[in-house]
């Protein structure tokens, strides 16, 4: 590794560190490879780390043995291709946050006849449209208030009809559709508009005084309704005595850790006024990095994106980095980009803001129990991460019909639904089935970063495959299983006849069934289990649809199974020629088919 060390190019590119394993520990950026390759390590008697680093990384080196490397044609497409790749394999010793969502923003398009407010998260460039945010919460709560105490032309499609509708019936809409509304007077419903989204707590106050009239009417469900808008209004709003009297606009990232996590939170000033805040945790695996958390959070942020607002940024910390992310963000906004810390006056007291907050949300004490729990799992299982995201994986069929899997996704103290994934399977046998759904997901993983943990309903066998699958995909990620212990050679599955057992690597658990660990796995394999079973039934209940259809025509069951375990799916035999049929059957039930399907 020496001689790599000394012969790299003076170029931009990334490097990266792995162990003895192959494991992928560590991928950075540089603008000059050979100097900073060069700074991790001392050559005299022999190679061995700069000892004036931090822990963490003097920990990761000792486990380095040794090194690869891209040359990239500038330092802007270096911190692309880094980012990237810290996504889809997850090092061990890179720091990463989960939220690299684009977060939305409202706006108003001014060169329609009667403009209306709507939401969106891609920005178009044009003088005519305005927009508001960024909204990490809340976007869809203020945009139906907006609705509910201005008169706008509420739908896009109201405008095309030529009568009033039920909404200037209940007051709710000038109905330009069918009146001669004046300019003047449509503009002072847009004014209203911005002055509630401008000024969160006039809007708030005003949707109290309608939540306490329907509660008087008895109205309950209707003011529950409302209760709830408020609180996701008031997620993001924080409470700011703070009066810059200028209309500036500011990005603000603060941080603060102890040592098990971190918080970043990001507040969002325009026009001098704080619109919304966001934050997120960082479990600190491998010790703390406050360049990286800086430099991660605002990469992230940005996401490779203009906004519509460029505002200069401000950070409660300086960081090494800081030079490197101003060029790439000034060539990404085409347009000179300022990262501060400052140190005296009204944007110091931005940050003092912020730094509360991330103190605030460090503090909070809801999440100390599934931190405790996690970690004893990490401990019990040899987990190389905290397992604060895991993903579960669960097939069925019957009798090798209507094959499907299904991947639930938890994340931290709640199951993500909205990630969820289902597959359609042509694998005949239980670890083929698992071999298709793992290898799909990886996959997906430049898409959809991976998780920290996995979770297989199955024993040995399946773990043994999930575990080749993850040490060939370069991935840094942890794989666990669950099956029913065997009894007389049998796998018995009935409540109370035999107890779960989890495996890891060359090792099995037979924990209590009263042990929160156990019980936490099981939870998850259950989850998968439940969403696998929805799925195959949705799925043969069409198939059922399908092969009726056919069987209609003159088309045996045997047939159908026939051209099923030929083209794995009915979407694929639709898509098939009648050549592709007639290969199977014969060319008058091919013509049938085809006919069916046209």
């Amino acid at each position: 590794m020496i001689n790599k060390i000394k012969n790299l190019p003076s170029s931009a590119g990334i490097y990266q560190y792995f162990n003895d394993k192959g494991q992928l520990l560590y991928i950075g950026k540089a603008k000059d490879l050979k100097k900073r390759v060069k700074s991790y390590w001392r050559f005299t008697p022999s190679l061995h780390p700069n000892p004036n680093q931090s822990g963490r990384i003097l920990k990761m080196l000792s486990q380095t043995t040794f090194m690869e490397y891209i040359v990239v044609k500038s330092e802007h497409d270096a911190l692309i291709l880094e980012n990237s790749m810290i996504k889809q394999l997850k090092p061990k010793y890179n720091i990463l946050l989960r939220d690299d969502k684009t977060y939305p923003y409202i706006y108003i398009d001014y060169s329609a006849k009667y403009p209306r407010f709507d939401i969106t998260r891609k920005i178009i460039a044009s003088k005519n449209i305005k927009y508001f945010g960024p909204y990490s919460v809340g976007a869809r709560d203020i945009l139906n208030s907006i609705y509910d105490f201005c008169k706008l032309v509420q739908k896009k499609s109201c405008l095309n009809g030529k009568k009033a509708c039920l909404y200037y019936q209940i007051g709710k809409c000038l109905a330009p559709c069918e009146f001669d509304i004046s300019k003047e007077k449509y503009d002072n419903e847009i004014q209203k508009s911005i002055s509630f989204i401008q000024n969160k707590n006039l809007l708030t106050s005003k949707l109290k005084e309608k939540m306490q009239s329907y509660s008087k009417e008895l109205r309950f469900e209707d003011a529950n309704v409302l209760k709830m808008r408020i609180e996701n209004i008031d997620k993001s709003n924080l409470v700011s005595q703070i009066d810059l009297a200028t209309n500036d606009n500011y990005d603000i990232f603060a941080a603060s850790h102890n040592e098990n996590r971190a918080v970043v939170v990001r507040v969002f000033m325009r026009s001098g006024k704080i619109v919304s805040s966001s934050s997120d945790y960082i479990y600190l695996n491998e010790g703390f990095d406050l360049d990286e958390i800086y430099y991660r959070a605002i990469m992230e942020f940005y996401n490779n994106t203009i906004p519509p607002i460029t505002a200069p940024i401000l950070t409660a910390h300086d960081f090494t980095s800081k030079n490197m992310l101003q060029s790439y963000l000034s060539t990404l906004f085409h347009k000179k980009t300022n990262i501060t810390t400052p140190k005296r006056g009204d944007k110091k007291r931005l940050i003092q803001l912020a730094l509360l907050n991330a103190h605030e949300l460090l503090n909070r004490k809801n999440d100390n129990h599934i931190d405790k729990l996690l970690l004893r799992i990490k401990e019990i299982f040899h987990l190389q991460r905290l397992p604060i995201r895991i993903e579960a994986f669960d097939n069925s069929h019957m009798s090798g019909q209507a094959t499907v899997g299904a991947m639930i996704v938890y994340d931290h103290d709640k199951f993500d639904k909205a990630s969820y994934r289902t597959y359609h399977l042509t694998a005949k046998d239980e670890y083929a089935q698992m071999k298709e759904m793992l290898l799909r997901r990886i996959e997906s993983f430049d898409k959809n970063q991976p998780p920290d943990l996995w979770i297989l309903d199955g024993g040995e066998t399946l773990l043994k495959l999930a575990l080749e699958l993850i040490e060939s995909s370069g991935v840094f990620l942890d794989a666990i299983a669950i099956s029913k212990e065997k009894i007389d050679a049998k796998t018995h599955r009935a409540k109370g006849r035999a107890k779960d057992i989890i495996h890891i690597k060359g090792q099995s658990f037979n924990l209590d069934e009263d042990d929160k660990r156990m019980q936490f796995i099981q939870r998850l394999r259950d989850e998968a289990h439940r969403s696998a079973i929805t799925f195959h039934k949705k799925t043969k209940l069409k198939l059922d649809k399908q092969s009726k259809l056919l069987s209609l025509k003159g088309i045996s069951q045997a047939k159908i199974i026939k051209l099923l375990n030929y083209f794995g799916t009915f979407e694929n035999l639709k898509k098939a020629t009648e050549e592709e049929i007639a290969d199977i059957l014969n060319k008058k039930y091919a013509k049938i088919i085809k006919n069916e399907y046209k």
